[in-house]
């Protein structure tokens, strides 16, 4: 899938089912969840590139 910038993640089709791996993939449904809860605050692309790094390890 390639490098996916952190303020577009919130706009992917989420998985049917979340793998649950240590490291959660992009388009796990709890990382979008979470991505579009930051965007949804007003967050800044620094704070989005983190909120990414939180959600993948969660």
């Amino acid at each position: 899938m390639g490098k996916v910038k952190a303020g577009k993640v919130s706009g992917l089709a989420p998985k049917k089912k979340c793998c649950r791996k240590k490291t959660r993939c992009i388009r796990c449904p709890v990382v979008i969840m979470r991505m579009k809860k930051l965007e949804d605050e007003g967050a800044s692309k620094k704070e989005l590139k983190k909120g990414l790094k939180r959600a993948r390890a969660a």
